[in-house]
């Protein structure tokens, strides 16, 4: 069984955006279940805490769930043979809404009038509480804390006859992201929200239809790669034929743009973009903003290798690989005691000594969330006697909370909202820290600057939300009540 994602960095103090999800479909294939489960390893990075698949035969769903990786519970021939038929989706997991349980483990199933329903979902409804709160108030049953089972509860509370208009409807009451792939006996049907904030593509294998979260899961099963499902589009694959419905009024698209800093593999395409060539362009971007003189570019593995290089390349300081990374260490490696559990950062990365001594050396990361980790490794930096370490960050300031499906600490609890740069440059004992601008990240996707109205969703940074954030707000009010109460009292 794997032990850690090669994709992932993050410590065990949750000191990395985590991607909550990644979907996989697969309709017209003798070796449906197979290929899923394919498809999930090549999308581990985006959900390691559970993995399911559920099939359908013609006449019978059936659907196996587990906790933890993809490798250990898909990859026995007894788990594929338990999941026949030439349809079948998958969903590999972390958690933003809804405990750790198996029983928020997508596909999400259930027997409505119309027959099998499943779901497999990427994002995150901003609205999910109010529905659920209706619709428990009207019989609701909910069987899970998971926000997708909103959907399924809308659809069979519908008023409509048909099992799509049931499904469109439940769609248009709700806010916030969503790229799904649904089974139903008439068929698969994938389907990206208005904005288009999550990813969804569609391939082919022979005369099997793929849908995808990322292109390099059709690479892995030898798919090609047709086009993206398009932000607010419907595709529904019934009996071999395609059909493409567009239900919403149209919007301009706003993908989220951490897909490219960080979420996506660095050999997926994500929207026309080479998610390793976007990378490495930020990294060049961050060479022409924050210019240091220094001896060594080194990356932060694994995520920060594409910009490291960009900014070398840029710079022309030459690019060494000064931490060396272990990917045998799990998140839940046990640390007994606090004279250990300092020493956990060393578990995975530990500094190349002989490399670093008395040079000044840039380190290159995607992102700094609550910071503990950049401490780390630039603390390792000074005990292995670099001279001056210098941190470059391939993304802007993560200032605020996502709600459309990504794993963020409260806000309190980001670096960057609590200090400015000089104070974060302090609190990590760097001797500079410098992130690429707002601008020079849209420039690495080749637009001029970030506009009034901007391309992609950058929430995450400028707290630019481009939906309505009902849970959110309604939250906020209560609190606001509570406080007022307790003045009064």
């Amino acid at each position: 069984m794997l032990t850690t994602n090669p994709y992932d960095v993050s410590s065990d103090d949750g000191d990395k955006l985590r991607e909550e999800c990644g979907v996989f479909g697969v309709t017209g294939s003798a070796s449906a279940a197979a290929l899923v489960a394919l498809g999930l390893h090549a999308l581990q990075h985006r959900g390691q805490e559970a993995a399911g698949i559920t099939s359908f035969d013609g006449q019978h769903f059936h659907t196996h769930r587990a906790m933890g990786h993809v490798a250990g519970n898909f990859d026995r021939d007894d788990v594929i043979r338990s999941l026949p038929g030439t349809v079948a989706a998958g969903h590999v997991r972390y958690s933003t809404s809804g405990e750790t349980a198996l029983r928020n483990v997508q596909p999400l199933y259930a027997e409505l009038s119309t027959g099998g329903f499943a779901i497999a979902h990427n994002g995150n409804i901003s609205n999910a509480l109010k529905l659920r709160h209706e619709l428990v108030r009207r019989g609701s049953i909910f069987q899970s804390t998971s926000d997708t089972e909103t959907i399924i509860h809308l659809v069979a509370t519908s008023s409509y006859r048909t099992l799509l208009d049931r499904f469109i409807d439940a769609l248009k009451q709700i806010e916030g992201a969503y790229s799904l792939v649904v089974m139903t006996p008439e068929g698969m049907i994938a389907c990206r929200d208005p904005l288009g904030i999550r990813p969804l593509v569609m391939g082919r294998l022979d005369d099997a239809i793929i849908f995808a979260s990322e292109t390099v899961a059709l690479d892995v099963c030898g798919a090609t790669f047709e086009r993206i499902v398009e932000p607010g589009e419907m595709v529904i694959v019934q009996n071999g034929e395609i059909r493409s419905v567009k239900p919403f009024a149209p919007v301009a698209a706003r993908p989220c743009i951490f897909e490219w800093v960080y979420f996506s593999r660095p050999d997926s395409i994500v929207d026309d973009h080479s998610v390793y060539s976007v990378r490495k362009e930020i990294g060049a971007q961050l060479a022409a903003e924050s210019p240091v003189e220094a001896d060594l570019v080194i990356p932060v593995p694994d995520s920060g290798v594409p910009a490291a290089i960009g900014y070398a390349q840029a710079s022309g300081i030459p690019f060494e690989l000064g931490i060396i990374r272990s990917h045998y260490v799990g998140r839940t490696f046990i640390q007994p005691s606090d004279n250990v559990r300092h020493l956990g950062v060393k578990l995975k990365h530990n500094a190349n000594r002989a490399l670093i001594e008395g040079k000044r050396v840039i380190l290159v990361d995607d992102s700094i969330v609550r910071g503990t980790t950049s401490l780390k490794i630039v603390q390792m930096m000074r005990d292995a006697g670099a001279a001056e370490v210098h941190l470059r960050i391939a993304s802007p300031p993560t200032r605020h909370s996502c709600f459309y499906g990504v794993d963020t600490p409260e806000r309190t609890k980001l670096l960057a909202h609590k200090l400015d740069v000089g104070g974060m440059t302090d609190f990590i004992h760097a001797d500079s820290l410098a992130f690429v601008s707002i601008d020079g990240l849209y420039k690495a996707l080749g637009e001029a600057k970030r506009e009034v109205r901007p391309s992609y969703c950058d929430a995450c940074f400028t707290g630019d939300y481009p939906t309505t954030l009902t849970d959110q707000d309604d939250s906020a009010q209560v609190d606001q009540f509570a406080l007022l109460a307790e003045r009064v009292n």
